[in-house]
């Protein structure tokens, strides 16, 4: 059996927050003063994995987790050995996760163990006072050890870095040219007018044609069919070894090859980033005494 969504895309990627907590306070995502949901609102680990179960059965090849951030979640290393006990015999083929990288020295061993072989980790700056001051309180060295952890232990790393205007335009050549020493692959991401932050993010909004182009013309890209599941369009150059992506949900949306639905740490299944519309899936897994 598989699961189509009203356009007829088949739907085979499962992004799931297994919280609302972080450990940071980027400005783009959160406000400095937080207030996080009562724990009773927010799903179990158990019911996260029924609730994967019934969407591994409909066809789901590919789930990752995410927050907040994934890896403040007690126990979250269980649940990630449940899901990877479960490729030999189902649907499934990957579990990845998305992470901040602040707890990553401490738990990439764990995570290569119990089946993660590709992260994603978010990072805009490599410039320490500057990430400091995206972040608002964050230590750039932790989350540098962290990747360090990864690759040790043979996880491939990805690095998602949001375009920002007037905070890191000036960075993304030197960024790249970072991650190729590392041999980490790297995506710049533009910022969506999403959430409550004590920032207008149209204010912070740089178009990444833009981006592009200026890159361009130091690394002459061109475009490979690489494709990892998610939006990213990824270009090479005979200038570095890495690939680099660019996903842009805002001047060139990429609905039409949309194959993943959203689960919000409260048990909301959205269809979609941009959409308020959702199924209460934390209500039926309570309600439900058969």
């Amino acid at each position: 059996m598989k699961l189509f969504d009203q356009f007829a895309r088949n739907i085979s990627y499962l992004r799931v927050s297994v919280t609302d907590r972080c450990d940071l306070r980027c400005v783009y995502c959160m406000k400095e003063k937080m207030t996080f949901l009562p724990k009773n609102e927010i799903l179990t680990l158990e019911e996260i994995e029924r609730l994967c179960d019934n969407f591994i059965e409909l066809g789901v090849k590919k789930i990752r987790l995410t927050g907040g951030e994934p890896l403040i979640r007690k126990d979250i290393i269980k649940l990630i050995k449940k899901l990877n006990n479960k490729k030999n015999n189902t649907n499934l083929k990957e579990i990845t996760i998305t992470t901040n990288g602040t707890l990553l020295e401490k738990y990439a061993l764990d995570l290569k163990e119990n089946g993660i072989d590709r992260i994603n980790i978010s990072l805009d700056t490599i410039n320490k006072e500057k990430y400091k001051k995206i972040t608002r309180f964050g230590n750039l060295e932790k989350v540098l050890k962290g990747i360090n952890e990864a690759l040790k232990n043979n996880i491939k790393v990805k690095i998602n870095t949001v375009a920002m205007k007037d905070f890191n335009e000036d960075e993304f050549e030197e960024l790249i040219i970072w991650a190729d020493k590392l041999n980490i692959d790297i995506t710049f991401i533009e910022v969506m007018p999403m959430e409550e932050t004590d920032n207008d993010r149209h204010m912070q909004f740089l178009p990444l044609n833009e981006v592009y182009n200026n890159l361009d013309k130091k690394f002459s890209f061109y475009k490979i069919d690489k494709n990892t599941g998610g939006p990213a369009k990824y270009f090479k150059s005979n200038k570095i070894s890495i690939n680099v992506g660019f996903i842009t949900p805002i001047t060139n949306n990429f609905c039409a090859n949309c194959n993943r639905v959203r689960l919000s740490s409260t048990g909301k299944l959205y269809m979609c980033l941009g959409q308020n519309d959702y199924v209460d899936f934390r209500n039926i897994l309570r309600n439900d005494h058969s």
